[in-house]
């Protein structure tokens, strides 16, 4: 007989999980979770891979060890269990090749778990999308950069000039700074880094997903390189397209 249902009840405590939300991760039903744990029912192939790729365990371990009998740990095994209790943000990757599709596959669960995962351990709790982007709108931000995006869940929590990554309807996917103008609920502005590039407006009810950039991956020496009078007049410019947006506001 195996170990399965015993393991998963007490890997779900190790991180704290509730049965609904450890339900919430497997994608099954939070009473499939009790029949587990009460040895009713034993675990789909497909769940215990996944509990078993989220606790770095083999399924030969899973299903036949006993995960919560007290032994004495090596230093590796102490740190493998603490990664197993860490509760580390996991990341999904959108390569330029997948933004296309991006933009109808966004909403379906099925698309996102075909995408590529990653993890960063400076990351805290909270939803991870990283983007790949090309083109020099965004310089000194080089083109075949990795933007690592935080989800925000309403645009009333974006804030002025900080950099994001915007889903809309028109634009598909674009890495912009937002500009949001209170009197005007239903528009925010995409600024460019690049002043070569004129800022546009989008609607708000346009706007799908909005991931707030919190780290950029690039290749050494991928970053152009800038003499003190090209960063000067960059930094003008900006200020100028700033200025002259907030009098448009107001």
């Amino acid at each position: 007989m195996s170990n399965a249902g015993k393991n998963l009840r007490y890997l779900r405590k190790l991180r704290g999980w509730t049965q609904e939300e450890f339900a919430n991760k497997l994608k099954i039903k939070r009473s499939l979770v009790g029949a587990y744990e009460e040895e009713r029912a034993e675990p789909r192939l497909e769940v215990m891979e996944q509990i078993c790729n989220t606790f770095k365990l083999s399924l030969e371990d899973f299903l036949f060890k006993d995960l919560s009998a007290p032994k004495a740990l090596s230093y590796l095994e102490k740190r493998r269990q603490l990664k197993m209790t860490a509760d580390v943000a996991e990341v999904r990757f959108v390569p330029v090749k997948a933004a296309a599709g991006y933009l109808a596959g966004y909403g379906d669960p099925e698309f996102i778990d075909e995408l590529n995962t990653f993890t960063l351990p400076m990351l805290g709790p909270g939803q991870y999308r990283a983007f790949e982007i090309v083109g020099d709108s965004m310089l000194p931000t080089p083109s075949g950069s990795v933007i690592v995006g935080e989800k925000v869940d309403d645009l009333e929590d974006v804030k002025n000039s900080n950099t994001y990554v915007v889903l809309s309807k028109n634009e598909g996917v674009v890495y912009k700074r937002i500009i949001r103008n209170n009197r005007v609920k239903n528009k925010i502005t995409l600024l460019s880094d690049n002043p070569q590039y004129e800022p546009y407006n989008v609607s708000a009810e346009d706007v799908l997903e909005v991931w707030k950039a919190v780290y950029i991956m690039q290749k050494a020496n991928t970053a152009p390189r800038w003499d003190v009078n090209q960063l000067a007049g960059m930094v003008n410019n900006l200020q100028e397209q700033v200025s002259t947006l907030k009098k448009k506001m107001n």
